[in-house]
């Protein structure tokens, strides 16, 4: 089976590349995140025999699970889903990167958490640029007084905003929400605290990760382009998601 993970890796990576050459950027400048969301441990290490060695979950027990399963692998962990507090202790544990930071509570018990094991983490800010109900993150309104928040936590690295574009055929409105994101990026590195690292952008998925690029991606988040489709609909994990 890890042929067709590494053949479709190639395609993949060749979407990446047509994309970055449509808008005038280097391929390096973009990140592949492969989310093994219902895979189970050994299409992991198929995906790492293929080349892989960061993975990207949608919900930390599962994640935690693979990461215990596969803890003789050099490989690191992004959770990037939702996540509740009480389920802090358990990202902390395997996790080097969180993209759905999304609340001062949750940046406060993480914070405690990783200062009392004298770790720290990178952590992207989610920002809900669909203002789908059923999405969480920020309402873009909100971030720029979140950011100022943030500096006090000393153990999260920022390294970045995270979203997710609307679910739709309209490429439009795709589109938007990522520019919104990008407009919300730069007026952080031109208004916002200069110690911190606003310029990652994680977005695009599967579906939409071309356009994503487009729009200066500089993370993208592919599961089903890489590993085929999941035996659960994306509403499964997705807020919203058809």
């Amino acid at each position: 089976m890890s042929g067709d993970i590494a053949s479709n890796l190639a395609r993949v990576h060749a979407r990446i590349e047509a994309a970055c050459l449509r808008a005038g950027r280097d391929p390096a400048s973009v990140r592949l995140l492969p989310v093994t969301k219902t895979l189970p441990p050994d299409r992991v290490r198929e995906a790492y025999a293929a080349g892989l060695d960061c993975f990207g979950e949608n919900k930390v027990q599962e994640a935690r699970g693979k990461a215990e399963a596969l803890a003789d692998l050099p490989v690191r962990w992004s959770v990037i889903g939702h996540l509740q507090t009480n389920k802090v202790k358990y990202l902390t544990r395997f996790a080097s990167e969180f993209q759905a930071l999304d609340s001062l509570r949750l940046a406060e018990a993480l914070d405690r958490r990783l200062q009392a094991a004298g770790q720290s983490l990178d952590v992207f800010v989610q920002v809900n640029t669909s203002r789908e109900e059923s999405k969480f993150g920020l309402p873009p309104e909100e971030v720029m007084a979140f950011a100022k928040a943030l500096p006090v936590f000393t153990a999260l690295r920022v390294r970045g905003l995270m979203t997710l574009a609307i679910f739709s055929e309209d490429t439009i409105r795709i589109r938007q929400c990522f520019r919104d994101l990008r407009a919300i990026q730069q007026r952080l590195l031109q208004e916002g605290d200069a110690a911190q690292n606003w310029r990652g952008l994680s977005m695009g998925m599967s579906g939409d990760f071309e356009i994503a690029i487009e729009e200066g991606a500089t993370v993208v988040r592919v599961g089903q382009a890489i590993f085929g489709p999941r035996p659960l609909p994306d509403s499964h994990y997705w807020p919203g998601a058809q």
